[in-house]
């Protein structure tokens, strides 16, 4: 089957998905869009999080077919998404999203196999509440494992993109 949709505002197609074919392989080996990791191909870990029409969801645990027609963000493309207006070409280093920002200047990053989907849940949160609480970052991350730290600094990186985006507001 061909698949066409939207990946991080520019159209994509993707010929001969069989039927059982995850949206995550086809974003990873099929597009060449790495950056959502394949962890427990169980919907349990978050490190595949991407965004299917504003929403965030498990793309281990979506179908290709299921994005027929429809607009994902991947962690590739929230810069662009940060800025819509300026979408960068191919092969063009954007500049980073206020929250990619936050999480290398707070130290969240650690292996980094998390921190694709991490990223694109408080990604999700922030446009959807710019000024969450401990609780609502807690709930908005709640899908998302890490096993190298102890959350604090992931949730000092939200915590600092959202005062970012207060400030430029």
């Amino acid at each position: 089957m061909r698949v066409n949709m939207r990946v991080n505002g520019r159209p994509y197609e993707a010929d001969d998905v069989w039927e059982g074919e995850s949206l995550l392989y086809v974003l990873r080996e099929r597009l060449g869009l790495p950056g959502s990791k394949n962890a427990c191909e169980q919907g349990e870990c978050g490190s595949c999080t991407v965004r299917l029409d504003g929403v965030p969801v498990c793309a281990c645990l979506v179908a290709a077919g299921q994005a027929e027609g429809r607009e994902v963000v991947t962690v590739e493309g929230l810069a662009d998404h940060a800025r819509p207006s300026e979408p960068s070409r191919p092969g063009q280093v954007a500049p980073l999203a206020p929250v990619q920002q936050a999480f290398i200047d707070a130290g969240a990053v650690q292996c980094g196999f998390c921190t694709p989907g991490l990223l694109v849940a408080a990604d999700e949160l922030l446009e959807r509440d710019p000024d969450p609480s401990d609780a609502d970052i807690r709930e908005a991350l709640s899908g998302n494992l890490c096993r190298c730290t102890g959350y604090e600094k992931i949730l000092d990186a939200v915590r600092l993109a959202a005062a970012r985006t207060g400030e430029a507001v």
